[in-house]
């Protein structure tokens, strides 16, 4: 019963985290002609790292060896999660439209599948594939509006390509999540976003010889505010420990729900109706969640019932 609540909590937890990066994407998108994308990464890690770093110094003391001890994963994450994640993510939303971003991102459950079967060799179960495979179908719908003949005449360019790579980085990320030391939450967070921050320094610095110079408007300093501290510190606390809950396929099929939080969250800042192919394809996301929720739930019965640590069954 413990053990059923606590993964309710995580998917209540993903599902707020999906609608403070929907925001992030929006506000991403918002600031594109008043500050660069590699400029805009490096400020939003700055400020998170800066704020994070007061509360993480007596646990990074304690926890010092054992980061160095596995600093070849952390630099990893921090790599992938932070620092090229962002980079990419801002820089394709330059480039390429909404509607090609958001179907993009729907693949992000797909890849974690794939990806955690090719590293790990995790087999996902048939309704694991089916809650993927509903979901995605709904996010398509929501994206392409109902109509057959949008999804048909789909085109993709430089900043689609640019997006996929955002997706490939983050399910990569979330899958490879398992092996982070067994420290402090705030620990591991300060040692990525620092590493993160490492890493966009030297290409914010080249973008800003290039001649991008940030416009700084209220709005700016509204956006550097938000993402630095909803979508980074907030939203990675609570994801990290989502995936060591319910496991890294599960974690990542809540991606699924940005696209539905990008659509209510237009309705409600910028006065967009909603329609009803909305809800058809927010019905699909939830039920794909809801499948792979239930599959969780068979294997951890199954797992209790021959005596098997949870943990192995992720």
């Amino acid at each position: 019963m413990e053990s059923g609540r606590k993964h309710l909590i995580a998917y209540l937890l993903l599902g707020l985290v999906m609608m403070l990066w929907a925001g992030n994407a929006i506000v991403g998108r918002a600031v594109r002609f008043d500050i660069g994308p590699l400029t805009l990464a490096f400020l939003r890690w700055a400020l998170a790292t800066a704020l994070v770093m007061p509360f993480a110094l007596p646990t990074l003391h304690r926890d010092w060896r054992a980061i160095v001890a596995h600093w070849k994963i952390v630099l990893t994450l921090g790599v992938l999660g932070v620092g090229m994640f962002n980079a990419l993510l801002y820089s394709g939303l330059q480039h390429t439209t909404a509607t090609n971003a958001l179907l993009l991102q729907a693949a992000t459950p797909a890849a974690v599948v794939l990806l955690d079967r090719l590293v790990f060799r995790t087999r996902a179960g048939r309704l694991q594939l089916l809650g993927v495979a509903c979901s995605i179908i709904g996010v398509a719908i929501i994206v392409f509006q109902g109509d057959l003949a949008a999804a048909l005449g789909l085109r993709f360019g430089r900043g689609d390509l640019i997006i996929l790579s955002c997706v490939m980085v983050w399910s990569l990320y979330t899958i490879l999540l398992r092996l982070r030391p067994q420290i402090a939450a705030v620990s591991f967070i300060a040692a990525t976003f620092a590493v993160g921050l490492v890493v966009m320094a030297p290409v914010a610095a080249w973008e800003y010889a290039d001649g991008a110079r940030v416009n700084w408007t209220p709005g700016v300093f509204a956006a550097l505010a938000y993402v630095a501290v909803l979508p980074s510190i907030l939203s990675y606390f609570i994801f990290n420990s989502a995936t060591s809950t319910i496991g890294p396929a599960r974690a990542g099929q809540a991606i699924t729900l940005m696209p539905l939080f990008g659509a209510f969250l237009s309705a409600g800042l910028l006065g967009e109706k909603l329609y009803l192919y909305h809800f058809a394809g927010m019905t699909l996301i939830l039920a794909g969640i809801a499948l792979g929720a239930l599959t969780l739930r068979r294997k951890l019965g199954a797992g209790t019932r021959a005596g098997a640590p949870l943990e192995d069954l992720r």
